[in-house]
């Protein structure tokens, strides 16, 4: 990972308690503008941040995996569904499905996924910031400012807007 992106989640983790109190702030407000601004700080972040300079995502957390995403994936791979799960999948706390191993086991030396056209909606939709509702996603947004470096951009927006 490149050093500025490791300064930038340094800094999120430096004022976590700040960004912990903020959300809980913003939970309470419920902007009407949320998305719109957010989906903007979203498309900022994104034209400093280059995911293949960092796949921290994918080396430090795992997607949720449905149905339809061990289908596609198994498809992809020419597997059988059941040898993909007992091979890539165990079943976590919530009795969801992830991957056994991290990082990804289809995250390349060179960050990119080698199943990327079949990849997880999960990871499709990372880091969710670029979506609507986004009131229904603080939580994750929270954790991911933490993970990802272009969330703790778009979240230190949000705090210059909304504080």
């Amino acid at each position: 990972m490149k050093e500025a992106y490791k300064a930038i989640l340094s800094q999120s983790q430096l004022k976590k308690k700040e960004i912990k109190r903020f959300f809980e702030r913003l939970k309470k407000l419920k902007p009407n503008n949320l998305d719109r601004i957010t989906n903007q700080l979203h498309d900022e972040a994104f034209t400093d941040i280059d995911c293949l300079q960092c796949a921290n995502c994918c080396r430090s957390t795992g997607p949720l995996l449905k149905d339809k995403d061990i289908e596609r994936l198994s498809h992809h791979l020419k597997l059988k569904p059941g040898v993909f799960t007992e091979r890539h999948l165990r079943i976590d706390e919530d009795q969801d499905y992830v991957f056994k191993q991290l990082p990804c086991p289809f995250l390349g030396e060179d960050h990119y996924c080698s199943v990327y056209e079949s990849r997880p909606n999960a990871c499709r939709n990372y880091p969710h910031t670029q979506q609507r509702d986004i009131y229904q996603k603080l939580t994750i947004t929270y954790h991911n400012t933490f993970i990802c470096p272009a969330v703790s951009k778009v979240v230190d927006g949000l705090m210059k807007v909304y504080t």
